[in-house]
C-alpha cells in the first residue's frame, strides 16, 4: 500500500481549512430529507471539495466515494470521504463532529484518518500503526483490554436509530454496560481506539460513516463488524469493540 500518513495528514488539512472556520459561526443549513432532518451546510460541501481537489493533484487515478458528491472513477483503489461526520452536531456547536478519509484497496479499508480541528486532534491509522496527535505530541493509540460486558463503556449516536428487533438487542447490551453515552458520532469510535470507551453500536451507517475508522481501531487493536459478524467497508448495523474477546461476547447479544 503506498499511501502514506504524510498525505491522509495533507487531505485533512484541506477539509480543516474549509470545516473549522464556520463551526459556531452563522451558516445556511439545507435539508436532504424532507421527510424529517438530514441537515447539510456549505462546510460540508466545501470540506468535499477541498478533499477531490487534493486527490485529484496526488491521486488523478483513484476513485472517490464522497457523501455530498457521489462517486467518481472505477479504480480499485478508492477514497470514501464524509466531509463532516456529524452535521447536527456540528450545526449545534458541539465539538463532536469529524472529517472522515478512508481509503479502500479492492473494497478493504486499509488506511483512514478522522480530524476534529476544533479540538485540534486527529486519529489516523496508516496501515502499519494507528496513532492520535494532540497539542503537538503524537502517541500511538491502543484500545482497552476489557474482557467483560459488565465492565465496559458502550457509546451509541441514538437509540433511535434501532428499529424493532435491533432495538430489542440494544437496550438487552445496554443493560449490562456499566456505563453508557450517548450522541458523540465518530468521536466515539476515536474514543474507543484510544483507550477510553470499549463498545460503539451503530445503526444504518452508509461506507462514509465508518471507512475511515475501520483502519484506526482495527490497528489501535480492536474489532470492527456488522451485527452479523461480517466486514464492516459496506456500513449497515455496526459494532466496534476493544478487542476480540469482548466483540464475541457483544456480538453474542447483537448479532442479527
Amino acid at each position: 500500500m503506498d499511501v502514506t500518513a504524510a498525505l491522509l495528514h495533507r487531505l485533512a488539512d484541506a477539509a480543516d481549512a474549509e470545516t473549522l472556520p464556520r463551526f459556531r459561526r452563522s451558516m445556511g443549513i439545507d435539508n436532504k430529507r424532507p421527510a424529517d432532518f438530514d441537515p447539510v451546510t456549505e462546510g460540508d460541501r466545501e470540506a468535499e471539495r477541498a478533499i477531490r481537489r487534493v486527490l485529484a493533484e496526488t491521486r488523478p487515478d483513484d476513485g472517490i466515494l464522497g457523501e455530498e458528491f457521489g462517486a467518481t472513477g472505477d479504480s480499485t483503489r478508492q477514497w470514501v470521504i464524509d466531509p463532516i461526520d456529524g452535521t447536527r452536531v456540528f450545526i449545534s456547536g458541539v465539538p463532536v463532529w469529524g472529517t472522515l478519509i478512508g481509503y479502500y484497496e479492492n473494497g478493504r479499508a486499509r488506511a483512514g484518518i478522522m480530524s476534529q480541528p476544533f479540538t485540534g486532534e486527529r486519529f489516523w491509522g496508516d496501515g502499519r500503526e494507528a496513532q492520535r496527535s494532540w497539542r503537538g505530541e503524537t502517541a500511538a493509540l491502543q484500545t482497552r483490554a476489557t474482557e467483560t460486558i459488565e465492565a465496559a463503556t458502550l457509546f451509541t449516536t441514538s437509540p433511535r436509530l434501532f428499529k424493532d428487533e435491533a432495538l430489542g438487542r440494544f437496550e438487552a447490551l445496554e443493560a449490562r454496560c456499566r456505563l453508557t453515552r450517548f450522541g458523540t458520532d465518530c468521536y466515539a469510535f476515536a474514543m474507543l481506539a484510544s483507550g477510553f470507551a470499549d463498545i460503539v453500536v451503530e445503526g444504518g451507517l452508509q461506507p462514509y460513516d465508518i471507512a475511515a475508522l475501520i483502519p484506526i481501531i482495527e490497528q489501535a487493536g480492536g474489532v470492527v463488524t456488522t451485527t452479523a459478524g461480517g466486514r464492516a467497508e459496506a456500513g449497515g448495523d455496526v459494532v466496534a469493540s476493544a478487542n476480540p474477546r469482548l466483540h464475541e461476547a457483544v456480538l453474542r447479544i447483537v448479532g442479527a
